[in-house]
């Protein structure tokens, strides 16, 4: 009983432990039946026998604590002039080590109604929680479950800095006033999670101001913010389940999604395109328990590229909403990315890889406003997105492109509105808003997307040709460096919105679109393709 009490009592501190327990044994051995606490400096309550046997336990209880990770230890127990593990007496046993005083630090930068409804919310979570605030007042504790550690100092800089902020900590920002001091403060720190509670404006701001200091993109990357899951929270009780919910995703690197998306789950969508109206599909469809695969030209041109998976292509991997796509070399290399959560992108313009992957539907988003080369007999399900196509005989639906009271139509006979090569209107800007090359050559940028610039700066260069902002408001969309072009091409659009303008999130557009291609799944009936048939070795993409 002794052991247990210690046991609760390391839990209560978050001081990391292992316990011991002989699982089996057979033969002569000391014990047949014990437990042993071993601490994390290495002392130990209780035994199972002593001599070398329980220092080898020992010793792999220390690199289980150390690895996070439980294990089991088979030892023998050595016989005279043997050189084994233990005593002369002979025989074998085996422990199972497991760790515990482990619990993830949860750190809350600020004391208001939300960080109190998160701290409540998560002491049920098994997290340590500490709280840290320059407000004395809002860290009473009876705001705050039992064990929360709270802080009060003079700024949010020093009580950061005296939390002394570990990687596997996760950290909520979500002060009064000071979230950009308390921001500027953690930026730079690799941690499990930082999120940001803010307006989509406020946080844009933010990120527009951190990357004109020049913060790696990686590094704003792994901000999160607007913080939570959008399910209409409204109270701070709302509001905390909501960041929990993406914290918790977060921790178990889970791809989320709703549960009740039984009649789609393992279901494999090929998408031929993985620009941003290709993306907003891909995330309507993983989320509704889809597993996606796109295929992308070796370079592809799109210009959203901070909400296009056509990035992985190349950075090597892109996350777009909280949804990871990263590149893959080779179709073998898919079954793992899909079991991870992970969207693989593959370098196939020709959709060369669908007999190897066997989709149950494919869609062509590549928006091209002619067929590539789809056709109904690539998938028992084939949709294709704009004009080019026509439902009933290239494919099995077509989805409504076109802006306007038919956007995201699908289409089951006929075609889909012809291009009027009109760009959307936003604030009375259409064809102006896009830039297109006036010369040939290779594009090389001056901005990033999401900079803010006026009219006549220069945004790019196309070799030694300057490329000029058409209009005052923010970068968009722009051509990856590097990417040769022709004259005419489109090579980067800025909305005129500016700072209210939104480069991190698919637009409006996609997600109708994205809705209308979940819709022509799920409403075919046709059925998915026999798993069974599948040989051994394209199986594993689909099991």
């Amino acid at each position: 009983m002794k052991i247990f009490a210690e046991a609760a009592k390391l839990e209560q501190q978050n001081s990391p432990f292992a316990l011991a327990q002989i699982v089996d044994s057979r033969g002569s051995t000391p014990r047949h039946c014990a437990q042993m606490l071993v601490r994390n400096d290495g002392s130990v309550m209780g035994t199972i026998g002593g001599g070398m046997m329980e220092r080898r336990v020992i010793e792999e209880s220390l690199l289980a604590i150390t690895e996070r990770k439980p294990r089991l230890f088979h030892g023998r127990m050595a016989r005279k002039g043997e050189d084994a593990v233990g005593s002369d007496c002979g025989g074998a046993m085996t422990v199972y080590i497991d760790v515990h005083g482990h619990n993830p630090r949860l750190v809350l930068i600020g004391a208001g109604h939300v960080n109190q409804a998160i701290a409540k919310a998560a002491a049920t979570l098994d997290f340590n929680i500490h709280v840290a605030d320059v407000y004395a007042d809002s860290l009473n504790p009876d705001y705050f479950p039992p064990a929360t550690r709270l802080l009060q100092a003079a700024s949010f800089t020093e009580a950061i800095e005296t939390l002394q902020i570990e990687p596997e900590d996760y950290v909520v920002i979500a002060t009064n006033s000071q979230d950009k001091e308390a921001l500027d403060c953690l930026i730079h720190r690799p941690v499990k999670y930082l999120g940001l509670l803010a307006s989509r404006r406020k946080a844009q701001t933010f990120i527009q101001q951190l990357r004109t200091r020049c913060v790696p993109e990686t590094e704003l990357q792994r901000l999160h913010a607007p913080i939570g899951f959008n399910i209409g929270a409204e109270t701070p009780q709302e509001i905390a389940i909501s960041i929990l919910a993406e914290i918790v995703q977060h921790r178990h690197q889970a791809p989320g999604g709703p549960m009740n998306a039984q009649e789609t789950a393992g279901q494999l969508v090929v998408i031929r395109g993985a620009g941003d109206i290709a993306t907003g599909v891909a995330l309507r469809l993983y989320h509704s328990g889809f597993r996606v695969v796109m295929l992308e030209m070796a370079k592809p041109t799109v210009i959203r590229c901070s909400v296009a998976f056509a990035q992985a292509m190349f950075d090597g991997e892109t996350t777009v909403e909280g949804v990871t796509a990263r590149f893959a070399a080779d179709v073998d290399e898919v079954p793992a990315l899909l079991r991870a959560g992970i969207i693989p992108v593959l370098a196939d313009e020709k959709a060369s890889l669908l007999p190897a992957l066997r989709p149950d539907g494919l869609v062509d988003a590549i928006l091209a406003k002619t067929n590539k080369g789809t056709y109904r007999g690539m998938a028992p399900v084939t949709i294709a997105l704009g004009p080019g196509f026509e439902a009933g005989k290239d494919c099995d639906a077509v989805i409504e492109t076109n802006r306007g009271h038919y956007l995201g139509r699908v289409i089951y006979q006929g075609k889909a509105q012809a291009n009027t090569g009109i760009p959307g209107n936003i604030n009375g800007e259409t064809t102006r808003r896009v830039m297109r090359a006036e010369v040939a050559g290779k594009i090389r940028s001056c901005v990033k997307l999401g900079d803010v610039v006026s009219q006549g700066d220069i945004v790019a260069y196309i070799d030694d040709t300057p490329v000029r902002a058409p209009l005052d408001g923010m970068v968009r969309g722009l051509l990856n460096d590097g990417l040769s072009v022709t004259v005419g091409f489109k090579i980067g659009d800025v909305d005129p919105r500016g700072l209210a303008a939104d480069f991190t999130t698919v637009s409006d557009k996609a997600r109708a679109i994205g809705g209308a291609v979940l819709e022509a799944m799920m409403a075919s009936p046709k059925k998915p393709t026999q798993r069974k048939e599948v040989p051994i070795r394209e199986a594993a993409l689909v099991d």
